[in-house]
């Protein structure tokens, strides 16, 4: 699995890369189908959870393979992210 961003280039810094390969694992164990916050995935990816929430906005649109959308809100952003279709 590529790790590039698009042609675009809009995610190519180190820290977006490394939360995109994230999500691609965390996708590929979990089904296809997964709910973040930031906060809870923070240690995994050694960003904080306001770096998670401002790259997730960023890789919006941006990541060919998945699709990240704001879900809800309760004491933290869950973000949704699926396997693009």
């Amino acid at each position: 699995m590529s790790t590039q961003a698009t042609s675009s280039g809009q995610h190519s810094s180190p820290k977006a890369q490394r939360l995109a390969t994230y999500l691609r694992n965390e996708l590929e164990r979990q089904s296809g189908e997964l709910y973040v916050k930031g906060k809870f995935i923070a240690n995994d990816v050694d960003l904080s959870p306001k770096e998670i929430g401002a790259l997730m906005l960023k890789l919006q649109g941006t990541v060919d393979d998945i699709e990240i959308e704001k879900w809800s809100y309760t004491s933290a952003t869950t973000w949704r992210v699926t396997e693009h279709s």
